[in-house]
Formats: C-alpha cells, sequence, structure tokens
C-alpha cells in the first residue's frame, strides 16, 4: 500500500466542515492499508474544544509548530493565528503557512508515494507540488473551490487585475504539474477541461457525509427543548456565516414572516460576517431568529434534527465556484433542502435529481419567502423529498462509496506510470 502526505489548511482537531471530511477520508484510506501523515495548521477556524482534548497537540519550538495522533496518523500542524476577517491579514496566515509547511515538510516528512493538496488556497497546489517533488511522489491537487472565478465573484479581484492574472497563471500552473486534478462535482471538471487539459487527466469525486453519524432523528431532542424550538417550523441554516452566503436575504425575508408565530429561524455558526448578522438581527428586531455559535460535533446531528427545512442561500455567481457540502448533510438528515442559488449550478442539479426540496433563484426575498410558506403549508409532502434525499445521498454520496473511489485512484496512480 502507499505512503501518502495530506498537505491540508485544516484537519481535525479543527471543527470546520471540510477538516471533518478530510479527517474521514484519511481514516478510510488508512484502514485500506494505506501510511498517512498529515501536514496542517492548529486549529484556528471553528475551535471544538471537545475534539482538542481527544486529539491535544504537542508544541515544539514555543509553539511554532506541534505534532498531535489522529487514529494513528502523525499529524504536524503550523503555527496559525485565529481566523480573522481581513483579506490582507488571510494572504499574510497563507504565507506563513506555506513556508513553515515547506520547511517542516522537508525536514521531518520521508519519502512519500503521493502528495494530496485540497484547495482553497490556490497557492496549496504550488507548496503541494514541491513537496511532491522532494519526497518522490505523485500529486494530487483536490479543487474544492474554482479560484480565481470565485474571487472575482465575490469582488475580491477583478478580471482585468493584475492579482487576477497572477491567480489565473497559477491555476493553470498547478493543474498543468499534477498528476491528476481531483474536482468535486461535474461543472468543476468542466471548467478544468476547458482551460486545456485532458479530460482523462480531471476526476470527479464529490464530497460526502458519514450517513451513519448524520442520519433522520427527530425533532423533540435536547438542542430543539432547550431553545424552545421543538414545537415550531425550524427554517434552519447551519455552517460558515461568510462572504458568499445571502444572509441578508435570509434576514429579510424573517422580517416579512414574522406574521407567522409559528415560523422560526435558525442560524448556527461562525464566520466573517456572523457580527454583522448578529447587528443585523438586533438593529431590525428579528424576534424570530436564534443565532446560536458553531456547536461542537457532537451537536451536528440535533442541529440538522431541529430543521423542517433547511437553506443553502449562495450569492448570485458564487454556486458555479464553490459547492457547500452541508447539501450532503442536509440529505442524510432526512430534511428537505431549500437551495438559494444559480439556476444553472450543480447544487439545483442534485435537488432535482434527489427529488428532495425546492430550488430558487439567488439573492431573491421574493422566491425563499414563497418557498418558505410552500413548505409550511405542504409539510406532510416536503417530509417525503426529506426521505428522497436520504436515500439519494446513501446511494451517491456516502463516506464509504466516495472513500473507495479515492482508494481506487491512489491505487491506480502508484501502479502505473
Amino acid at each position: 500500500m502507499s505512503r501518502i502526505l495530506l498537505h491540508t489548511l485544516v484537519f481535525a482537531p479543527d471543527g470546520v466542515s471540510t477538516s471533518t471530511l478530510l479527517s474521514e477520508l484519511m481514516q478510510d484510506l488508512q484502514a485500506q492499508g494505506h501510511r498517512i501523515t498529515v501536514l496542517t495548521t492548529r486549529p484556528h477556524y471553528n475551535r471544538d474544544l471537545e475534539a482538542e482534548a481527544k486529539q491535544p497537540l504537542r508544541p515544539f519550538l514555543g509553539g511554532l509548530y506541534s505534532i498531535s495522533d489522529h487514529y494513528g496518523m502523525r499529524v504536524i500542524h503550523t503555527w496559525m493565528p485565529r481566523k480573522g476577517q481581513g483579506v490582507s491579514g488571510r494572504l499574510r496566515d497563507y504565507l506563513i503557512f506555506h513556508i513553515l509547511s515547506l520547511i517542516l515538510g522537508t525536514l521531518m516528512i520521508g519519502r512519500q508515494d503521493v502528495v494530496i493538496a485540497p484547495s482553497p488556497p490556490l497557492s496549496i497546489g504550488m507548496i503541494g507540488w514541491l513537496l511532491a517533488i522532494l519526497k518522490g511522489g505523485k500529486f494530487i491537487y483536490n479543487v474544492r473551490e474554482l479560484y480565481p472565478a470565485l474571487a472575482v465573484q465575490m469582488g475580491l479581484a477583478s478580471a482585468d487585475s493584475m492579482v487576477y492574472r497572477l491567480m489565473a497563471w497559477l491555476e493553470r500552473f498547478v493543474y498543468a504539474r499534477s498528476k491528476v486534478v481531483v474536482v468535486i462535482c461535474e461543472m468543476f471538471r468542466q471548467h478544468v477541461v476547458k482551460l486545456g487539459f485532458a479530460s482523462e487527466k480531471v476526476l470527479n469525486i464529490p464530497d460526502f457525509v458519514d450517513t451513519d453519524f448524520i442520519r433522520p432523528m427527530p425533532k423533540d431532542n435536547p438542542l430543539t427543548r432547550q431553545y424552545n424550538l421543538f414545537d415550531k417550523f425550524v427554517v434552519q441554516y447551519a455552517g460558515n456565516i461568510g462572504m458568499t452566503q445571502s444572509f441578508d436575504t435570509i434576514m429579510e425575508v424573517a422580517g416579512r414572516l414574522q406574521d407567522e408565530p409559528d415560523i422560526h429561524f435558525l442560524i448556527v455558526g461562525d464566520g466573517a460576517r456572523r457580527q454583522y448578522v448578529q447587528e443585523q438581527i438586533a438593529n431590525l428586531s428579528l424576534k424570530n431568529i436564534t443565532l446560536l455559535p458553531y456547536q461542537p460535533r457532537s451537536e451536528v446531528p440535533f442541529i440538522y434534527a431541529a430543521a423542517d427545512i433547511s437553506l443553502v442561500p449562495l450569492m448570485a455567481g458564487t454556486a458555479q465556484t464553490t459547492i457547500p457540502s452541508k447539501i450532503y448533510t442536509i440529505m442524510a438528515s432526512g430534511r428537505p433542502a431549500l437551495v438559494s442559488v444559480d439556476v444553472d449550478s450543480e447544487l439545483v442539479w442534485i435537488v432535482e435529481q434527489a427529488n428532495c426540496g425546492i430550488a430558487v433563484p439567488p439573492d431573491d426575498a421574493d422566491t425563499m419567502e414563497a418557498g418558505i410558506r410552500r413548505v409550511f403549508a405542504e409539510q406532510e409532502f416536503f417530509k417525503a423529498c426529506g426521505i428522497n434525499g436520504r436515500h439519494y445521498v446513501e446511494k451517491h454520496f456516502s463516506r464509504r462509496a466516495v472513500s473507495e473511489q479515492f482508494n481506487n485512484l491512489i491505487t491506480h496512480i502508484t501502479t502505473t506510470s
């Protein structure tokens, strides 16, 4: 079996969803006989103190790096400050991570057969490729967000700027030097192929959800009891409160729905716009929204079980460059989804194929409001849609199925020239 180095911005015990996905994937590859080493940061995104207690970090050189053990895997964590809100600060943090990970990877990690580097950031592909050369391994770049396209859609760069041209050059550079480019959806695969790369080099392996951990559960649970939600019709958003989600639309709709005392919004998470959302809830006197901070992973099944409808609200344009893994968690929980995204996106295709909810245009309070009111009026029908989603995710996006695809890929590239 193969020696695999995962070079990633987030990994256990960080609590962000991408960290959970990558950690579980590495557990499954290790179970297949592969030897896993991880080069990552210290927890800096969503701090999960329960997880950190189970996977303590041993600091070295004054905390410049730490080492932990994750199910027998050696995990090397570089220093990383708590995630802030400024773009310039994040660029500085990425640079520090790249320098430290290249040095630590060179000095502390032996020969490898495969190096896997998931984006973001786009620049991690450059360091992953260098590590693959130094360690004699083949390089797999895992595209989880499309940069620089997403940067343009978020207003962080213009298409005629020097920053955009530099990122576009780096994107092509990384794709060209990857043995395989793994993307998480068909739309991403088409994007890479259109840039001129051979279709056989670009493989679509979607994200997954642990369908044993996330499953249909009763709405009456400790979380809904604690916050008096068990007898409400709950419209839920759980995850990153960031720059690509349309929270202004959610709050406008919540304001309109105050005439329905049985409908209540639950927002759970952290991110760059959390303070803004909190301030707007207060300024608009939205009594029908409960805003909770990031919760430990042990609470996640209860959070999704609290929902009668779960939201995936992306700003216009962004659904073509990012695919929130929460859609699979929603489906696994057996709850219907309301996706407010671009009509020509992979998310709409998933919802329609699975018949697991409603798709409406992005940034559109009228259609989001109408969708929520429809689900509220037709609750039995949409409960059946939620079960449809559960069946679909078990077949197409289960942890076992996706991990096996990665195992097959690694076996293939390490046994062929």
